[in-house]
């Protein structure tokens, strides 16, 4: 069976369930979106990965990955294999001194070990043609990820702290694991260095 590359394009807040989250999935080469709802904390570790974020102590997803690279087990591709009522399923293609190894997995745990690894990411046609959709243009353009805008120095409570600040406090809400936070005051630090 032929496998379609994916590369992730977008994660937001889904619309259809409350406290779920939405990662959305493009075709490399065409136009077609998957998109699948995740969990919080799945879209969490999906996140700082892709974020670059350093978390003071490893998350759940970084262990894995950690004890792949003690064990000399390489993450080669992740392929979302099925959908059954539903649910995707996925698999993590491995490699270990010559031997491929596959790995039943979650489809948001193998997206995050995806970005951690910064493997390929596959699905089948099958796949596409139960759960993709075909974006309009101008819906096409919304889901495409892209920096946020600057904001105007009176939205943000962050533009009256100074950047050695602004780093200080960026180093405490990472100690305490609040990455959302964490990731208002990158934004910010962003923004300004930007404008500098």
């Amino acid at each position: 069976m032929k496998k379609i590359e994916l590369d992730i394009v977008a994660l937001s807040h889904s619309v259809t369930q409350s406290h779920n989250y939405a990662v959305v999935l493009g075709e490399h080469e065409g136009v077609r979106r998957l998109p699948i709802v995740i969990g919080g904390f799945e879209a969490q570790a999906i996140a700082v990965a892709m974020e670059r974020m350093s978390p003071n102590r490893p998350l759940t997803h970084d262990l894995f990955k950690n004890a792949m690279e003690i064990f000399q087990v390489d993450l080669k591709e992740v392929i979302i294999n099925n959908l059954l009522d539903g649910i995707f399923y996925a698999r993590l293609i491995c490699e270990k001194n010559g031997e491929v190894i596959e790995i039943d997995s979650r489809t948001s745990d193998a997206l995050a070990m995806a970005v951690r690894f910064n493997c390929p990411i596959f699905t089948y046609e099958f796949i596409l043609e139960a759960a993709g959709v075909v974006l309009e243009e101008t819906e096409e353009a919304s889901t495409a990820p892209r920096k946020t805008p600057a904001r105007k120095p009176k939205s943000s409570p962050l533009n009256s702290y100074s950047m050695e600040e602004l780093s200080k406090m960026l180093e405490e809400v990472l100690g305490k694991e609040d990455y959302e936070q964490a990731a208002r005051i990158r934004d910010e630090i962003n923004r300004r260095k930007g404008d500098a």
